[in-house]
């Protein structure tokens, strides 16, 4: 069995919301993550299916860009900028 940690997948509004509070645009995020653009594009605008892998990457890059992704609890899933971001 298997002990690697398993990522949870990020919601098309989740990722929005953290290039919004980053102020990142859809191709700053395609160059972070090594996607392409419309792999970004066609996630937010739930158009297509993304590949978990892609999802993946979309969401480190946002993480080492500087926020963090709130798990689903009574207040829903979220994103916020990590503390050491906070000023």
């Amino acid at each position: 069995m298997s002990t690697k940690k398993v990522e949870r997948s990020i919601t098309p509004a989740q990722c929005r919301a953290a290039r919004a509070i980053l102020d990142m645009t859809q191709s700053q995020l395609a160059n972070s993550a090594a996607l392409g653009l419309s792999t970004i594009v066609d996630f937010e605008r739930e158009r297509r299916y993304v590949s978990e892998h892609a999802v993946i990457a979309m969401r480190r890059a946002l993480e080492r860009a500087g926020v963090e992704f709130i798990r689903q609890d009574g207040g829903g899933a979220g994103v916020r900028l990590k503390r050491s971001q906070l000023r």
